[in-house]
């Protein structure tokens, strides 16, 4: 892993569909976007500011999320993720996360996310299979 500068910024942009809406989990939420749905953009925001900074066989693991869903999006709408480095130990980054829907902020909040290597994570995980 190379350095990641404090203040390193990702993006993640989407239209919100059908697919990404609170009411396609349960017909009984609103039609207004999922909060799973801005946490995940905010994670893909978080993992676009580390991309320059993976050697061939890392990736990063999510590892805290800690975020309020202030405003609902309608269907159709851009909304925008933001992430920004704001710590870093070792193989541990912390970051702010920031929603924006057209017309405002519709979440903030911080994410963690750990960088692995990927050869030994998926021996971890086939250990798990095993019986």
């Amino acid at each position: 892993m190379r350095q990641i500068p404090v203040g390193t910024r990702g993006l993640y942009t989407l239209v919100l569909a059908v697919e990404h809406l609170a009411s396609t989990a349960h017909p009984a939420l609103p039609q207004v976007m999922a909060t799973p749905m801005m946490i995940l953009m905010m994670e893909q925001a978080a993992m676009s500011a580390l991309t320059d900074y993976m050697e061939p066989g890392e990736t990063s693991v999510g590892t805290l999320v800690n975020v309020e869903h202030l405003a609902a999006t309608p269907l159709g709408h851009t909304v925008r993720a933001e992430a920004e480095v704001v710590k870093v130990e070792g193989r541990r980054i912390e970051f702010r996360v920031a929603a924006f829907d057209e017309q405002e902020q519709i979440g903030r909040g911080t994410h963690g996310r750990a960088i692995v290597e990927l050869g030994k994570f998926n021996q971890r995980l086939q250990a798990k299979l095993r019986p």
